[in-house]
Protein backbone atom coordinates (compact mmCIF):
# COMPACT_ATOMS: atom_id res chain seq x y z
CA UNK A 1 0.00 0.00 0.00
CA UNK A 2 1.44 3.85 -0.65
CA UNK A 3 0.17 6.77 1.23
CA UNK A 4 0.04 9.85 -0.02
CA UNK A 5 3.62 12.28 0.71
CA UNK A 6 1.74 14.78 2.80
CA UNK A 7 0.96 12.02 5.01
CA UNK A 8 4.40 11.14 5.38
CA UNK A 9 5.07 14.92 6.20
CA UNK A 10 2.56 15.36 8.52
CA UNK A 11 4.05 11.90 10.22
CA UNK A 12 7.32 13.79 10.40
CA UNK A 13 5.95 17.00 11.56
CA UNK A 14 7.07 18.98 8.32
CA UNK A 15 4.09 20.54 6.64
CA UNK A 16 3.77 24.42 6.89
CA UNK A 17 5.05 26.26 9.68
CA UNK A 18 8.65 24.58 9.95
CA UNK A 19 11.74 27.39 11.08
CA UNK A 20 13.34 29.16 8.45
CA UNK A 21 17.49 27.46 8.38
CA UNK A 22 20.10 28.92 9.89
CA UNK A 23 22.67 31.13 7.94
CA UNK A 24 24.38 29.44 5.05
CA UNK A 25 27.81 28.15 5.09
CA UNK A 26 29.94 29.23 1.79
CA UNK A 27 28.58 26.84 -1.02
CA UNK A 28 30.93 23.88 -1.88
CA UNK A 29 32.35 23.71 -5.39
CA UNK A 30 30.29 21.28 -7.86
CA UNK A 31 31.52 19.59 -9.85
CA UNK A 32 32.25 20.89 -13.66
CA UNK A 33 28.77 20.12 -15.49
CA UNK A 34 30.12 20.08 -18.93
CA UNK A 35 32.44 16.60 -18.52
CA UNK A 36 30.10 14.74 -16.53
CA UNK A 37 26.39 16.06 -18.65
CA UNK A 38 26.07 12.20 -19.85
CA UNK A 39 25.91 10.91 -16.07
CA UNK A 40 23.07 13.14 -15.50
CA UNK A 41 20.44 10.72 -14.98
CA UNK A 42 19.02 11.28 -11.43
CA UNK A 43 16.43 13.65 -10.05
CA UNK A 44 15.67 15.12 -6.55
CA UNK A 45 13.30 16.89 -4.25
CA UNK A 46 14.67 19.30 -2.00
CA UNK A 47 13.13 19.62 1.15
CA UNK A 48 12.70 22.89 2.78
CA UNK A 49 12.72 21.96 6.44
CA UNK A 50 16.63 20.97 5.27
CA UNK A 51 17.29 23.65 2.86
CA UNK A 52 20.58 24.19 3.52
CA UNK A 53 21.90 20.66 4.04
CA UNK A 54 20.14 19.42 1.22
CA UNK A 55 20.88 21.94 -1.50
CA UNK A 56 25.12 21.23 -0.21
CA UNK A 57 24.25 17.88 -0.65
CA UNK A 58 22.97 18.82 -3.92
CA UNK A 59 26.37 20.90 -5.05
CA UNK A 60 28.12 17.64 -4.17
CA UNK A 61 26.80 15.42 -6.39
CA UNK A 62 26.22 17.87 -9.33
CA UNK A 63 27.45 14.89 -11.61
CA UNK A 64 25.17 13.22 -11.67
CA UNK A 65 21.66 15.46 -10.83
CA UNK A 66 19.93 16.79 -13.80
CA UNK A 67 17.05 18.18 -11.84
CA UNK A 68 16.65 19.55 -8.46
CA UNK A 69 12.81 19.94 -7.36
CA UNK A 70 12.64 22.07 -4.28
CA UNK A 71 9.62 21.53 -1.94
CA UNK A 72 8.68 25.28 -2.25
CA UNK A 73 4.86 25.46 -2.92
CA UNK A 74 1.27 24.24 -2.03
CA UNK A 75 -1.40 24.80 -3.95
CA UNK A 76 -4.86 26.27 -1.19
CA UNK A 77 -7.52 26.75 -4.29
CA UNK A 78 -7.71 27.37 -8.33
CA UNK A 79 -6.01 30.39 -7.99
CA UNK A 80 -3.77 30.33 -4.40
CA UNK A 81 -0.51 28.89 -4.27
CA UNK A 82 1.08 29.46 -0.75
CA UNK A 83 4.89 29.33 -0.29
CA UNK A 84 6.60 27.44 2.05
CA UNK A 85 9.26 28.72 4.15
CA UNK A 86 12.61 29.96 1.96
CA UNK A 87 10.82 29.37 -1.31
CA UNK A 88 12.20 30.92 -4.25
CA UNK A 89 15.41 31.88 -2.76
CA UNK A 90 17.56 33.28 -5.04
CA UNK A 91 21.09 32.07 -4.06
CA UNK A 92 19.88 28.76 -4.29
CA UNK A 93 18.19 28.77 -7.47
CA UNK A 94 21.42 30.90 -8.95
CA UNK A 95 23.19 28.28 -7.50
CA UNK A 96 21.89 25.46 -8.83
CA UNK A 97 21.70 26.88 -11.99
CA UNK A 98 25.67 27.74 -11.96
CA UNK A 99 25.91 23.68 -11.39
CA UNK A 100 24.20 23.22 -14.26
CA UNK A 101 20.92 21.57 -12.80
CA UNK A 102 17.70 22.45 -13.68
CA UNK A 103 15.35 24.04 -11.02
CA UNK A 104 11.89 22.68 -11.01
CA UNK A 105 9.71 23.37 -8.22
CA UNK A 106 7.28 21.34 -6.59
CA UNK A 107 3.59 22.20 -5.88
CA UNK A 108 2.09 19.79 -3.34
CA UNK A 109 -1.30 20.15 -2.14
CA UNK A 110 -3.00 19.56 1.28
CA UNK A 111 -6.88 20.62 0.06
CA UNK A 112 -10.06 19.08 1.73
CA UNK A 113 -11.65 16.10 0.93
CA UNK A 114 -13.26 16.56 -2.65
CA UNK A 115 -11.35 19.65 -3.32
CA UNK A 116 -9.01 19.45 -5.95
CA UNK A 117 -11.50 17.03 -7.97
CA UNK A 118 -13.66 19.64 -8.03
CA UNK A 119 -10.71 22.24 -9.46
CA UNK A 120 -9.72 19.11 -12.08
CA UNK A 121 -13.32 18.50 -13.17
CA UNK A 122 -14.13 22.24 -13.55
CA UNK A 123 -13.47 23.68 -16.72
CA UNK A 124 -13.33 27.08 -15.67
CA UNK A 125 -11.65 25.96 -12.03
CA UNK A 126 -9.18 23.99 -13.84
CA UNK A 127 -8.10 26.80 -16.42
CA UNK A 128 -7.88 29.28 -13.30
CA UNK A 129 -5.39 26.65 -11.81
CA UNK A 130 -3.19 26.14 -14.65
CA UNK A 131 -3.11 30.65 -15.04
CA UNK A 132 -1.96 30.24 -11.43
CA UNK A 133 0.70 27.36 -11.86
CA UNK A 134 2.07 29.15 -15.19
CA UNK A 135 2.55 32.33 -13.72
CA UNK A 136 4.51 30.72 -11.05
CA UNK A 137 6.79 29.15 -13.94
CA UNK A 138 7.71 32.50 -14.74
CA UNK A 139 8.96 33.89 -11.35
CA UNK A 140 12.41 33.31 -10.58
CA UNK A 141 14.02 31.86 -13.60
CA UNK A 142 12.58 28.74 -13.22
CA UNK A 143 13.09 25.52 -15.49
CA UNK A 144 9.53 24.64 -14.76
CA UNK A 145 6.94 23.11 -12.49
CA UNK A 146 6.72 19.47 -10.60
CA UNK A 147 2.81 18.48 -9.44
CA UNK A 148 2.71 16.38 -7.00
CA UNK A 149 -1.12 16.21 -6.19
CA UNK A 150 -1.99 13.44 -4.09
CA UNK A 151 -5.09 13.65 -2.33
CA UNK A 152 -6.87 12.57 -5.48
CA UNK A 153 -4.90 9.39 -4.96
CA UNK A 154 -7.92 7.35 -2.73
CA UNK A 155 -11.21 8.68 -4.53
CA UNK A 156 -13.76 6.38 -4.31
CA UNK A 157 -14.94 4.18 -7.27
CA UNK A 158 -18.92 6.15 -8.07
CA UNK A 159 -16.62 9.41 -8.68
CA UNK A 160 -13.18 7.83 -9.94
CA UNK A 161 -13.66 7.56 -13.80
CA UNK A 162 -14.88 11.66 -13.61
CA UNK A 163 -11.75 12.27 -11.19
CA UNK A 164 -8.96 10.61 -13.37
CA UNK A 165 -10.22 12.19 -16.70
CA UNK A 166 -10.45 15.39 -15.20
CA UNK A 167 -7.00 15.17 -13.59
CA UNK A 168 -5.54 14.26 -17.01
CA UNK A 169 -7.37 17.37 -18.73
CA UNK A 170 -5.50 19.23 -16.26
CA UNK A 171 -2.61 18.01 -16.74
CA UNK A 172 -2.38 17.86 -20.75
CA UNK A 173 -3.85 21.46 -20.28
CA UNK A 174 -0.48 22.43 -17.83
CA UNK A 175 1.98 20.83 -19.97
CA UNK A 176 1.05 22.50 -23.04
CA UNK A 177 0.70 25.62 -20.78
CA UNK A 178 4.35 25.28 -19.71
CA UNK A 179 5.73 24.46 -23.36
CA UNK A 180 4.66 27.44 -24.76
CA UNK A 181 6.57 28.89 -21.62
CA UNK A 182 9.41 26.89 -22.68
CA UNK A 183 9.12 25.23 -19.66
CA UNK A 184 9.26 21.63 -18.20
CA UNK A 185 6.39 20.05 -17.30
CA UNK A 186 6.88 17.01 -14.81
CA UNK A 187 3.90 14.77 -13.30
CA UNK A 188 4.78 12.95 -9.96
CA UNK A 189 2.29 9.74 -9.37
CA UNK A 190 1.97 6.39 -7.13
CA UNK A 191 2.57 3.44 -8.43
CA UNK A 192 -0.33 2.13 -10.37
CA UNK A 193 -0.17 -2.03 -9.94
CA UNK A 194 -3.50 -4.20 -10.21
CA UNK A 195 -4.97 -2.39 -6.73
CA UNK A 196 -3.59 0.64 -6.14
CA UNK A 197 -3.12 3.73 -8.29
CA UNK A 198 -5.69 3.46 -10.89
CA UNK A 199 -7.08 7.68 -10.16
CA UNK A 200 -3.98 8.80 -12.58
CA UNK A 201 -4.39 7.80 -16.16
CA UNK A 202 -0.78 6.84 -17.17
CA UNK A 203 -1.18 6.75 -20.96
CA UNK A 204 -3.08 10.66 -21.25
CA UNK A 205 -0.16 11.83 -18.61
CA UNK A 206 2.98 10.09 -20.27
CA UNK A 207 1.78 11.54 -23.71
CA UNK A 208 1.45 15.54 -21.89
CA UNK A 209 4.56 15.20 -19.52
CA UNK A 210 8.08 15.79 -20.36
CA UNK A 211 8.79 13.30 -17.09
CA UNK A 212 7.07 11.41 -14.89
CA UNK A 213 7.91 10.60 -11.11
CA UNK A 214 6.93 7.19 -9.60
CA UNK A 215 6.90 7.08 -5.64
CA UNK A 216 8.84 3.75 -5.98
CA UNK A 217 7.75 3.34 -2.06
CA UNK A 218 5.44 3.17 0.95
CA UNK A 219 4.63 -0.27 0.03
CA UNK A 220 4.83 -0.47 3.96
CA UNK A 221 3.61 2.42 5.95
CA UNK A 222 3.17 4.39 8.79
CA UNK A 223 -0.05 3.78 9.84
CA UNK A 224 -0.01 -0.37 8.60
CA UNK A 225 1.97 -3.09 9.46
CA UNK A 226 5.91 -3.44 9.68
CA UNK A 227 7.73 -4.60 6.59
CA UNK A 228 9.73 -3.01 3.63
CA UNK A 229 8.71 0.09 1.58
CA UNK A 230 10.20 -1.25 -1.72
CA UNK A 231 11.23 -4.75 -3.01
CA UNK A 232 12.73 -5.30 -6.57
CA UNK A 233 9.79 -7.51 -7.17
CA UNK A 234 7.26 -4.89 -6.49
CA UNK A 235 9.71 -2.84 -9.11
CA UNK A 236 8.66 -5.03 -11.74
CA UNK A 237 4.86 -4.73 -10.90
CA UNK A 238 5.12 -1.26 -11.80
CA UNK A 239 7.24 -1.09 -14.31
CA UNK A 240 5.48 -3.72 -15.60
CA UNK A 241 2.37 -1.60 -16.37
CA UNK A 242 4.29 1.59 -16.45
CA UNK A 243 6.49 1.10 -19.51
CA UNK A 244 3.44 -0.23 -21.63
CA UNK A 245 1.68 2.83 -21.17
CA UNK A 246 4.52 5.94 -20.80
CA UNK A 247 7.31 6.11 -22.88
CA UNK A 248 10.79 4.59 -21.25
CA UNK A 249 12.77 8.11 -21.57
CA UNK A 250 10.30 9.48 -19.56
CA UNK A 251 9.89 7.43 -16.96
CA UNK A 252 11.68 8.06 -13.28
CA UNK A 253 11.46 5.55 -10.46
CA UNK A 254 11.61 7.59 -7.32
CA UNK A 255 13.88 6.02 -4.50
CA UNK A 256 13.25 6.42 -0.92
CA UNK A 257 16.64 7.27 1.24
CA UNK A 258 14.09 7.01 4.27
CA UNK A 259 12.18 4.76 6.82
CA UNK A 260 10.01 3.87 9.09
CA UNK A 261 9.98 2.97 12.97
CA UNK A 262 7.69 0.80 14.37
CA UNK A 263 6.75 -0.49 17.39
CA UNK A 264 6.69 -4.49 17.42
CA UNK A 265 3.05 -5.08 18.97
CA UNK A 266 1.30 -2.84 16.28
CA UNK A 267 0.22 -0.29 18.15
CA UNK A 268 0.26 3.53 17.04
CA UNK A 269 1.72 5.32 13.68
CA UNK A 270 5.55 4.53 12.58
CA UNK A 271 7.89 7.50 13.03
CA UNK A 272 9.54 8.71 10.02
CA UNK A 273 13.48 8.23 10.16
CA UNK A 274 15.84 9.17 7.10
CA UNK A 275 19.14 7.31 6.20
CA UNK A 276 20.97 8.96 8.73
CA UNK A 277 18.89 8.90 11.25
CA UNK A 278 18.11 5.46 10.68
CA UNK A 279 21.72 4.27 11.27
CA UNK A 280 23.14 6.55 13.63
CA UNK A 281 19.34 4.33 15.78
CA UNK A 282 21.36 1.39 14.73
CA UNK A 283 24.91 2.11 16.07
CA UNK A 284 23.55 4.19 19.22
CA UNK A 285 21.16 0.13 19.96
CA UNK A 286 24.09 -1.37 18.83
CA UNK A 287 21.40 -3.67 16.56
CA UNK A 288 22.35 -5.88 13.88
CA UNK A 289 22.37 -4.98 10.42
CA UNK A 290 19.72 -7.62 8.36
CA UNK A 291 18.77 -7.14 4.71
CA UNK A 292 15.64 -8.85 3.68
CA UNK A 293 16.58 -11.73 1.65
CA UNK A 294 12.74 -11.40 -0.36
CA UNK A 295 12.41 -7.27 -0.72
CA UNK A 296 16.78 -7.29 -0.52
CA UNK A 297 15.93 -3.93 2.19
CA UNK A 298 17.76 -3.26 4.86
CA UNK A 299 15.93 -3.54 8.82
CA UNK A 300 17.17 -3.90 12.59
CA UNK A 301 15.00 -4.59 16.10
CA UNK A 302 15.74 -2.90 18.97
CA UNK A 303 14.24 -1.79 22.46
CA UNK A 304 13.20 0.92 23.85
CA UNK A 305 12.34 0.58 27.49
CA UNK A 306 10.10 -2.70 27.84
CA UNK A 307 9.17 -2.14 23.80
CA UNK A 308 10.49 -3.90 21.00
CA UNK A 309 10.91 -1.67 18.20
CA UNK A 310 11.85 -2.98 14.38
CA UNK A 311 13.28 0.17 11.53
CA UNK A 312 12.78 -0.72 7.70
CA UNK A 313 14.47 1.67 5.60
CA UNK A 314 16.40 2.21 2.52
CA UNK A 315 19.93 1.92 1.77
CA UNK A 316 22.74 2.14 -0.73
CA UNK A 317 22.80 -2.10 -0.69
CA UNK A 318 19.35 -2.53 -1.03
CA UNK A 319 19.02 0.02 -4.13
CA UNK A 320 21.94 -1.79 -5.85
CA UNK A 321 19.66 -4.84 -5.34
CA UNK A 322 16.62 -3.20 -7.05
CA UNK A 323 18.55 -1.39 -10.01
CA UNK A 324 18.19 -4.87 -12.02
CA UNK A 325 14.24 -4.14 -12.13
CA UNK A 326 14.85 -0.91 -14.06
CA UNK A 327 17.22 -2.31 -16.19
CA UNK A 328 15.19 -5.41 -16.99
CA UNK A 329 12.33 -2.77 -18.42
CA UNK A 330 14.90 -0.04 -19.84
CA UNK A 331 14.35 3.04 -17.34
CA UNK A 332 17.84 4.50 -16.72
CA UNK A 333 16.27 7.67 -14.85
CA UNK A 334 15.97 7.68 -11.07
CA UNK A 335 14.58 10.31 -8.64
CA UNK A 336 15.36 10.44 -4.98
CA UNK A 337 13.05 11.40 -2.24
CA UNK A 338 15.05 13.82 -0.89
CA UNK A 339 18.07 15.05 -1.24
CA UNK A 340 20.20 14.87 2.27
CA UNK A 341 18.36 11.94 3.70
CA UNK A 342 20.57 9.36 1.94
CA UNK A 343 23.46 7.13 2.23
CA UNK A 344 26.17 8.66 0.91
CA UNK A 345 27.13 5.49 -0.93
CA UNK A 346 23.67 5.90 -3.24
CA UNK A 347 25.92 8.03 -5.48
CA UNK A 348 27.99 5.62 -6.39
CA UNK A 349 25.17 2.86 -7.25
CA UNK A 350 23.51 5.49 -9.30
CA UNK A 351 26.78 5.53 -11.17
CA UNK A 352 26.75 2.35 -11.84
CA UNK A 353 23.39 2.24 -12.83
Amino acid sequence: MVIPRLALLAASGLLLGAACPPDPAPDPAPAPPAAVSAHRTVSAWLPYWDQEGAYRDALRHASQLHTVSPFWYQAKSATRIDRHPGAGERRIVDGLHRAGIKVVPTVMETLRPGALAAIVTAPAKRAAHIRALSALARTRGYDGIDIDYETIAPTGTAKYRTVRAGYAAFMTGLCAALHAQHKQCIATVSPQTPATGRIWDYRAIGRAADRVRIMAYNLHWAGGPAGPLSGAGWYEEILRRATALIPRHKIEMALPAYGWNWRADGKGSAKHVTWKEAEALRRKTHARYRLDPVSKTPYFTYREGKVKRTVWYQDARGVAAHLPALRKYGVVNTGLWALNFEDPGLWKVLARG
